[in-house]
């Protein structure tokens, strides 16, 4: 039989590759791309790419659909796209998990998910037939969209700003300083598969639009989603997450602290280095920005490049995961860490994946 019925994840990446959101990616990896990407961050071609993008399926599946030249995907019985499979292959996970997350251990949200993924990986260059339709996606834009809309606006500097939380304080203040250099900004949010206890789509659109309409000009700011697995990489994803705003259409991309880390499985500065390794290839400039605090000495955001208090009690840690531990235990922030309006418009919508 020569279709396919692939998951909600999968669609998405489909279509990620399909729009160009990807490229140079024409299809799913096949294993000598993935090797290459996994030990040298690099294509087969030389060009910079640090993540595997995958298909797995199962390997009673592969004996079905090994003959074929073409296979036909579906989701939800709907014919979605095409897959023209060039290799099948599998790996030691926990060798590639080592190389990619910088440990092997399942605790870590990263390498949980690429456990999880099924035995064999497939191959080939894909082809798009519908696109996804989940909750927001009316939210989400191509890569064709935005390269249109920053025309439209006369921006020809362009900050892409990635974030998986609603914005707080620190985020702003990166946000507003990147805007000092550039003619617009696009804020990003990645709301794909993402682990529990982080924010729902629902959250992450509602509180960014507050800000927007409250807080910044009028035709500098752009909201659009980004559907893609959050893959947990620290700055790995860095890289990754540069590379697709390029394909966005941005000129800059801004690289803060502990950028696509979780808990204390990254050092808060590593994404700044590893991006240093690819400067002048990856077709964006990156913003190195250090992390931003509340000094109540100073009554202002700070960082420690701007602060003379940075070691004492006047500083005020300000993180998206400080931020979720207070909001899911019912408390209020104060609004030296996140505005009233942006908290306002949480009220009455889901907060938390579950």
């Amino acid at each position: 039989m020569n279709s396919l019925i692939i998951s909600r994840d999968q669609f998405l990446e489909l279509e990620k590759i399909a729009t160009g959101a990807f490229s140079p990616l024409k299809g799913f990896m096949n294993e000598k791309e993935f090797n290459s990407v996994v030990e040298r961050m690099r294509l087969p071609s030389g060009e910079v790419f640090p993540l595997p993008v995958l298909m797995d399926v199962d390997k009673n599946i592969v004996q079905n659909i090994k003959k074929y030249n073409e296979i036909e995907l579906f989701f939800n019985n709907e014919h979605v796209g095409k897959l023209k499979p060039n290799d099948y292959f599998s790996c030691d996970r926990h060798y590639i998990a080592k190389k990619i997350f910088g440990t092997d251990d399942p605790k870590h949200p990263g390498v949980d998910y690429f456990y999880k993924l099924k035995p064999v990986f497939v191959g080939g260059e894909v082809q798009l037939l519908k696109n996804p339709k989940f909750g927001l996606s009316s939210k989400e834009l191509k890569p064709v969209d935005t390269v249109r809309l920053f025309k439209n606006q006369g921006w020809k500097t362009i900050v892409g700003f990635q974030t998986r939380n609603i914005p707080h304080r620190a985020h702003e203040y990166l946000q507003r300083v990147a805007l000092e250099h550039v003619d617009g900004l696009f804020i990003q949010p990645l709301v794909g598969k993402k682990k529990v206890g982080d924010f729902t789509p629902e959250a992450i659109f509602n509180s960014y639009d507050a800000l927007i309409k409250n807080f910044f000009p009028k035709n500098r700011v752009l909201l659009g989603f980004l559907s893609t697995v959050m893959r947990y990489a620290g700055p790995r994803e860095a890289v990754f997450h540069a590379i697709i705003r390029k394909n966005y259409g941005c000129t800059h991309f801004i690289v803060g602290r502990d950028h696509a880390g979780v808990d204390d499985w990254y050092g808060t500065y590593d994404a700044h280095e590893l991006t240093r390794k690819f400067d002048g290839e990856l077709g964006i400039e990156i913003m190195r920005l250090k992390g931003p605090f509340f000094c109540k000495k100073c009554n202002t955001m700070a960082t420690e490049n701007t602060c003379s208090h940075v070691k004492s009690d006047f500083i005020q840690q300000i993180s998206g995961t400080n931020l979720r531990k207070i909001i899911s235990q019912g408390k209020v922030p104060n609004t030296n860490i996140i505005r009233k309006e942006v908290l306002d418009s949480l009220i009455n919508i889901k907060c938390f994946i579950e």
